[in-house]
């Protein structure tokens, strides 16, 4: 079978790292160039507490997110976003009007689970 471009080896999925953390701190990220948030989330004692920038403004105010778990890739080099370094993507999808809706698991699971 030939690759297609868009496939990926099952060891290039296992490169990425996907952690599940919880968001102890949320806030208003005004200087960024499309509206988002700043996230501070906990992964855990092996990997501790990481910044994220996440446009997820349609759907969520910074009050409504502490105590979420969300999923994020924590083996991304940092980027800086203004004034921000963003530490992790934090993950989520598309709805019908293109606003993101954060994922997670269904119940709750420790910090820093990885995604198998």
């Amino acid at each position: 079978m030939t690759a297609r471009a868009n496939t990926i080896t099952i060891d290039q999925f296992a490169a990425v790292d996907i952690r599940i953390g919880t968001i102890v701190a949320a806030e208003i990220f005004p200087e960024a160039r499309k509206p988002a948030l700043k996230l501070v989330i906990d992964f855990g004692p092996e990997i501790g507490r990481k910044s994220s920038s996440a446009q997820i403004t349609q759907h969520y105010k910074p009050a409504d997110l502490i105590g979420r778990q969300v999923c994020a890739v924590v083996n991304f080099p940092p980027r800086q976003i203004g004034p921000f370094m963003s530490e992790v993507l934090t993950l989520g999808f598309n709805d019908e009007n293109g606003h993101i809706v954060l994922i997670n698991a269904g119940k709750p699971v420790p910090n820093g689970a990885r995604l198998h």
